[in-house]
């Protein structure tokens, strides 16, 4: 039975939260309703870990990044070469063992896109859209392998639909639809600096999306954890949306990760520069972590080794593997909460919408790398990013719709030369034409030396479907 309004009242004044029905008699039934249902929602033993975290927030060097740490340990895929850590791979991968989990909860706000950011158009001739990309990648996993990958893709409440709705029309990109698996991440709250929450409209309390780390309890409320129980998963293999040039699923990367007999696994690349903003991964009492990038110093960015290197060189990009279990296990743990201070809307006492021009309330955030230290084993490995990261993020400049075009067209470059076809070049080096291969086409090179005819040229652009 939904809440009533004396519940939501006497809930409310045990907290001193009482404000939060301010406009109760200028809100209409539908509104009030909605009201209602959010107040519902409101866990009061969160909103105390946030006022927790907001009082120990304090001090130049966050907790994260003070005391002492060095950097982990790397292994990489080069490294290796070993065609029996492979064929684990290969084997979890035939066997029907792996999952594929993608966070794709934001919009396209920041490339100037509106809508979700993984409908965003960025194929180099097709102009295929990220989901299309990652889904493509995934149904040639089963093709290649005669096998079922399940997708699982998180959502946020503002994108769940037109996402929903983007693989419907899109006939979920050759996928069967039994197994593309939607659920939305969850919603906290945000708080004054005196510990109240606010509301945005009078008929709403402010909430954003709970962070990646969420995804953990958004398993288990959704049921998802229990399909991929059903599915027989044992590993997942979890990546974010904007990154296209993903490997996904990779078996060298998961059977390494089998031989090792982690509980997580990341790949990681080496920094372009000092300040650049990934996670960056550290060892500390014997554990790895990784400690946000704004959570480091300026004299910790930058330290070097003798021999000039980057002490600190080498960061997440959000591409792991979690053995299930695992991941059962953490959905049940409470993660650290990151604190952000941010400017965000809201109602004044006559009801009137504020667009504060500073920060003025906080955001709280999990992060999904905050599970590293729990793991009994871990491992992190290396891979070269021009091979496997080049996400687009900003309109222009660095991580944009631009540069990501690039690295996917000097990446299919680098796939033709190894199979001896002449790639046309520039004064610079960079490829002349337009390249684009479906994944369905040729997953990596291996692939296309098989497909592509004894006579191939490149004497335009080059589009393999």
């Amino acid at each position: 039975m939904a809440m009533t309004y004396d519940e939501a009242l006497s809930k409310l004044a045990e907290q001193g939260q009482e404000h939060l029905l301010a406009f109760w008699e200028q809100l209409d039934e539908a509104q009030r309703a909605g009201l209602l249902a959010q107040i519902e929602e409101i866990d009061f033993a969160d909103i105390e870990r946030m006022r927790e975290a907001l009082q120990h927030q304090q001090g130049d060097v966050a907790p994260a990044a003070a005391g002492e740490f060095g950097p982990a340990p790397v292994t990489t895929l080069a490294e290796t070469g070993d065609p029996d850590v492979r064929e684990l791979g290969l084997h979890a991968l035939r066997a029907g063992k792996v999952g594929v989990l993608l966070v794709a909860g934001g919009q396209g706000s920041r490339l100037g896109y509106d809508g979700p950011k993984g409908c965003y158009e960025i194929g180099p001739i097709t102009n295929a859209p990220l989901f299309e990309i990652h889904a493509r990648k995934i149904l040639a996993l089963e093709q290649k392998y005669n096998t079922e990958v399940p997708f699982y893709i998180m959502t946020s409440e503002a994108n769940d639909a037109p996402t929903r709705e983007f693989f419907k029309v899109n006939n979920c990109f050759g996928l069967s639809p039994d197994r593309v698996i939607f659920f939305t991440q969850g919603m906290w709250p945000g708080l004054m600096p005196d510990g109240s929450l606010l509301l945005d409209r009078p008929d709403h309390v402010f909430v954003s999306p709970d962070g990646h780390g969420g995804i953990l309890v958004a398993l288990r409320k959704r049921g998802v954890l229990q399909d991929m129980a059903d599915r027989g998963l044992s590993t997942l293999f979890y990546f974010q949306v904007d990154n296209p040039l993903i490997e996904v699923a990779d078996p060298d990367f998961i059977g390494l990760h089998l031989a090792n007999e982690a509980e997580i696994s990341l790949k990681v690349c080496a920094k372009r520069d000092p300040y650049e903003g990934l996670g960056m991964v550290i060892a500390r009492d014997g554990r790895s972590e990784v400690v946000e990038y704004s959570d480091l110093t300026d004299a910790q960015k930058e330290e070097r080794t003798p021999d000039g290197q980057l002490r600190l060189l080498f960061g997440s990009v959000a591409i792991h593997i979690f053995t299930f279990g695992f991941l059962k296990r953490e959905a049940d743990q409470a993660l650290p909460l990151h604190v952000a201070h941010k400017k965000v809307p809201y109602c004044d006492e006559a009801g009137n919408i504020v667009k504060p021009d500073s920060p003025n309330a906080y955001k709280f955030e999990k992060f999904i790398f905050d599970v590293l230290p729990d793991a009994e084993r871990s491992l992190n490995v290396e891979f070269a990013r021009e091979e496997e990261f080049s996400p687009v993020k900003n309109a222009e400049g660095d991580d944009s719709p631009a540069t990501t075009k690039r690295d996917m067209i000097a990446k299919w470059a680098r796939w033709f030369e190894a199979c001896g076809v002449s790639v046309p070049r520039d004064a610079d080096g960079n490829p002349t034409a337009l390249i684009e291969i479906d994944p369905c086409y040729a997953l990596n090179v291996e692939d296309l030396k098989a497909k592509l005819p004894e006579d191939f040229k490149i004497e335009g652009d080059v589009l393999l479907k």
